[in-house]
Formats: structure tokens, sequence, C-alpha cells
């Protein structure tokens, strides 16, 4: 009996290491198959630079979207994240590396085209551009459509933690600075989100290029930093879903991923206004396979793939087939699809001037540095401290004089 079980369990050892996984699929139905065959046996390669937690990579019963464009089209895909835009600026910046495929935000998108850092794409290698809503095309970050290719949009609202708020009481950007929650509030680890909400909560615009203002609002970020767990972006994910902290404020598609982990998050959108957000598909000025860059494009634009994506990251999909067959229990939800009165209520992020940029980024290093924080934090521990000196004084005294008598 044992030998019959020892033989079931190698020819299983066998059997499971040449099986494929269950929980990926590759294949993919297309518009147009020979188009994806240009580079077949030409030991192509590309490297793709996206941001962490925002793509189908095959888990969970899902399409594994980098191996099926490897299948389909014979080019390697090597994939790397990051965590914020202003990383992703500063890696390619550097001039260090070299990456085919870029998916930034709107306002980097601008900065990078002013900075001649992004090339016009051929949109004859981009036939699926045609499912990209014109709601998301021709937006001031790029007026002609010539640099980019909408990926996906979304918002920016805050977290929390349901059992320990009501949603009443989540209605202002000026939660985040609530005493109540000290050392349960999590912020941005980057400058532009951290400055807009601030800004917001002033009464100031996102983009706003009045110095005055921008100190202001780094005032009153450091005003902030003593009731600030953490600065986070993907560690946000373990700290929200594993209840280590109350609030943050992060966008609508990770939201989404987070209350499905734990049902007690919620999330709301502030009455201030908030940013709406597009996240588009660029080609630096440094890549070095352009058109099969291209096709990588046009590939995250056939309808399957972007249902894909929608469904798996939670973010908005600005593609129109791919919106018709996405599940109404999606298309209707609030934090994905917001209302248009919510939407209205919304500002986009616009490139500021070099010089707004460096004092913003000046200005959060200070504020990620400060010592200070509130100034009753410091005299408040030192009567504390004191008071518990005396008592500790005192009780020994009496103690003391106890054994003498």
């Amino acid at each position: 009996m044992k030998k019959l079980l020892a033989l079931i369990l190698v020819a299983l050892t066998v059997i499971s290491a040449f099986a494929v996984p269950a929980f990926a699929y590759t294949e993919v139905e297309v518009e147009d198959l020979e188009y994806y065959q240009r580079f077949k046996g030409q030991n192509i390669s590309i490297n793709v630079f996206n941001w962490g937690e925002y793509i189908s990579d095959g888990a969970d019963d899902t399409l594994d979207v980098n191996e099926a464009f490897e299948e389909l089209t014979g080019i390697k895909v090597n994939y790397s994240t990051f965590a914020s835009n202003e990383e992703m600026y500063a890696k390619l910046r550097s001039g260090g590396v070299s990456y085919d495929i870029i998916i930034p935000s709107d306002y980097m998108i601008s900065r990078m085209i002013n900075e001649g850092m992004l090339q016009k794409l051929d949109f004859d290698n981009i036939p699926n551009f045609k499912y990209i809503d014109e709601k998301y095309q021709k937006r001031e970050y790029d007026p002609q459509n010539e640099y980019s290719v909408p990926y996906t949009w979304g918002m920016v609202g805050i977290v929390y933690d349901s059992t320990k708020l009501d949603a009443e009481e989540v209605t202002s950007w000026s939660i985040l600075w609530d005493e109540r929650f000290l050392g349960d509030i999590l912020m941005f680890d980057n400058s532009r989100d951290a400055f807009a909400i601030a800004l917001k909560l002033l009464g100031y615009s996102f983009n706003t290029e009045n110095p005055e203002e921008i100190e202001e609002a780094a005032e009153k970020l450091k005003e902030q930093k003593p009731m600030v767990q953490s600065y986070v972006m993907d560690q946000i994910f373990d700290k929200m879903q594993g209840g280590e902290a109350v609030l943050a404020p992060y966008y609508a598609g990770d939201a989404l991923i987070m209350i499905e982990e734990n049902p007690d998050l919620a999330w709301a959108v502030p009455v201030e206004g908030t940013n709406l957000f597009i996240d588009a598909m660029c080609i630096p000025t440094s890549a070095k396979q352009k058109e099969a860059a291209e096709m990588y494009i046009n590939f995250m634009c056939e309808t399957e793939v972007a249902v894909a994506t929608a469904e798996y990251i939670g973010y908005s999909t600005p593609h129109t087939q791919a919106f018709l067959e996405l599940d109404e229990e999606i298309t209707s939800n609030p934090i994905a699809y917001p209302s248009d009165e919510v939407i209205q209520n919304t500002e986009v992020f616009f490139s500021l001037p070099d010089n707004i940029n460096r004092l913003m980024d000046d200005l959060w290093t200070e504020v990620r540095t400060e010592t200070g924080g509130n100034p009753w934090i410091i005299p408040i521990l030192l009567v504390a401290a004191v008071a518990a000196s005396l008592a500790i004084n005192i009780y020994r005294k009496v103690k003391k004089s106890k054994q003498v008598y």
C-alpha cells in the first residue's frame, strides 16, 4: 500500500511539474491575428514600466496579459513597476534605464512632453485606439492626442475603517487632521497628491502657481505630520486591509480591492472636491523598440484584454466596448463609476511650471523631514514625563516612611 501511495505521489508531482497552472489563461481573441505576427522569430523584447498592482497577471483565474502577448507575438516582455509618478520620472530622467512603455498620470505626461521625454505615436500601428471614449481623448495634458493612449481613469478619495467612523464623519479632507486619530492616519508618499489635498482643504486649486498658496499648503501638511502613522503608496494595501490604520487617502481602483479584501473598509469623496486622473500608455524617447511598443499598446486595447484589466485592477476603463461587456455590478459601483454630480466637483492635474515643481519638491522634502511637528506635542510629553517622575519619587518617599514607622 505504501509503495502504491508513493507511486501516486511521484506521478502527481511529475504531472504538476508540466501542467499549465489552473489559475491563469493566456489565449486572447484578437481582431487582426496577422498584425501580431510581424515580429515572430526576431528575438525582440520590450521593457514595460507600470504602477504596482496595475495589470491582470493571471492570478485568480484571470488573464495573464504579458504572457498572452508573448505567446501571440513572440515578443518578450520585461515587466517592472513603480510606486509614484515622481519615482518613474526620476528613473527615466537619470538616463540609466531604457523603457519602451511607461504608464504615467496626466500631469506627468504633460511634463514629460514639455521636456522632450516622450515620442509621438504612430496611430496606424494602434488601430484599436478607435475604442477609446472621446471623453478621454484630447485632454489638457495631451491636447492633440499625439503622445498617449488612455489606460484607466479614476478619482482620489478617503478609505476608512467603518467600524471606527460613521460615513457622516468622513465628508471633508479635514478628517485627515483630526487628532482623535493620532498615529492611525496614512498619507500619500508623493508631493503632488499630498499637496493637492492640503490645497483643496484651504480652498485653492490643485494647479495653483501661487508660491504663497503652495507654502501655506506645506505648513498645513507639517501640522498634519504628528498624526501620520506613515507615508505610503503600495504599502497601503497591507496596512488598511490588516486594520493597522483608520484613514488613508488613495485611488478609487485600489480602494475597491481593499474593500473587497476587508468589508469593514469604506470609501468617501470629500465635499471640497477631488482629483480626477487619467493614466495613459506612452513611449519614451529612449525606447529601443517603438513599433513593438505600439503593438503592445494596441494589444492592451483589445476588448478582451481591456475587460480583464478593468475587472482585475478595479479601475475605470476608457474603452467603450469593454465598458459594455463589464458586469453591471461593476459599472453601477459608485466608486469605480461615480455620478455626474461627483465628477463635476473634480479637478484634473495640469503640468506645473518648473519653478513651481521645484518649490513643491523642496517643500515636500521639508514636510517629510520635519521634526518639530505639532508645537504642543513636545511640551505635553515633557509635562507628562515630569509628572511621572514626581509620582515615582512621592511613591518611594511614602513607601520609605512606612518602613521607618
